[in-house]
This record gives structure tokens, sequence and C-alpha cells, in this order.
């Protein structure tokens, strides 16, 4: 699949599901903003297409803090839905993936495309090794393969295996096969937390 005719496409999409999203993007962001203190996005400095830092969107789940209070070397993964971190709201949100949706302005921009390799911290750059940056060929995406094999309970190298295999495999077939069972994935929850000993810090950890 060209590049021009899976951004024309990431365009036409992202247009039309913002149009008809945007009510309940709207209701989503006034609750957020009335169950806890703090703006209803969130933005975090990601890694995306040849190194490039842009920074991603989503709406927030936890309770609002300042970046410089957190320490992504040292911040404790999400693992169960009762984080004393993560808001009422977030806790729904998580559960629905719908925090993810503002990223849809993400891939409007061309930071993202609906399907490819999640965006990745800076700090997690050191911890992806050689032969798996192939990722930064591509668009990261909403959603991967990764995503559809297991999302957060997958380790790391298995994420970075399923991307790698994303990018080399990469077809307009493929890409509606993974957003199809990304619709299986959101709607049975699976993957949603993830595990210390599986993550980016332990495999730095263990180098």
């Amino acid at each position: 699949m060209s590049d021009a005719l899976k951004r024309g496409l990431d365009v036409l999409a992202s247009i039309a599901a913002l149009f008809v999203l945007s009510p309940l993007l709207l209701v989503l962001a006034a609750w957020i903003r009335m169950d806890s203190h703090g703006p209803a996005l969130f933005r975090q400095e990601r890694v995306g297409r040849r190194g490039t830092r842009f920074s991603v969107l989503k709406f927030r789940t936890m309770i609002d803090r300042a970046p410089n209070e957190i320490d992504q070397h040292r911040e404790a993964v999400v693992s169960t839905n009762a984080d004393s971190r993560v808001t009422r709201a977030g806790r729904w949100l998580r559960i629905t993936s719908l925090d993810e949706l503002p990223q849809l302005w993400n891939i409007l921009s061309g930071e993202m495309s609906f399907v490819g390799p999640r965006p990745v911290l800076p700090e997690q750059v050191a911890a992806i090794p050689a032969e798996y940056c192939v990722r930064f060929n591509v668009r990261p995406g909403l959603t991967g393969l990764a995503q559809v094999r297991g999302r957060r309970s997958l380790g790391w190298l298995d994420q970075l295996k399923a991307d790698a295999e994303y990018v080399d495999g990469r077809s307009l077939p493929f890409d509606l096969l993974i957003l199809l069972r990304t619709v299986v994935v959101v709607a049975t929850g699976r993957g949603i937390y993830g595990d210390e000993s599986k993550n980016w810090r332990a495999f730095l950890e263990r180098e």
C-alpha cells in the first residue's frame, strides 16, 4: 500500500470520525472536567515517524500532575482499575479505550495513522533493539498488531516484534483486519493493564 493512499484514507476517515463523534467528545470532555480537577485533555511527548517528536492527545484518565512530577523511568505501571492515580471517569474511559479518541486529531494532522506501531515515549527509545527500529519508518497508529495480540499484557519484546512484523507486511487488507480485530479487543477489554515484569523498564534493567 502506498503512503499516499494510506494518508488519503487516514484524512478522510479522521474527518468523518471527528464529525460523527464530536457530540460524544464534548460530553466526555465535560464529564472529565466535572469529575476531577484539571484539563480534559492530556498531552504527552511521543516519538513518531523518522524519530519526529510530537504531542499525543488523550482524554485525561489520571489525577492532574505537572510533567516534572512524572518520572517515566520509575512510574509504576497501572495494573488495576483500583489504582488511586486513576480518576472515576478515567476508569471507565480506560476500560472502553475512549481515552484514545482525541488522537483522531493527531491522525488528521499527519502525526499518526489509524493503524501502525503505537507511538513510544522518548525514554522508551533506548529500550528498542536496533532490529526493531523499522517501526520508525511508518507513522505510529491509533491501533496496531501488538494491540490486537494482547496490548499491555504482551512483553516488551513481543510488542516490538509485532510492530516490526506489521511494518514488513503492511497492506490495506492487513490494516482492515487489524481494525476489525481492534473492535473485538476493545469490546472484551483484553490487555488494558500491564505487568511491571514485562514492560520496557524491566527490559532496560536486564540489559
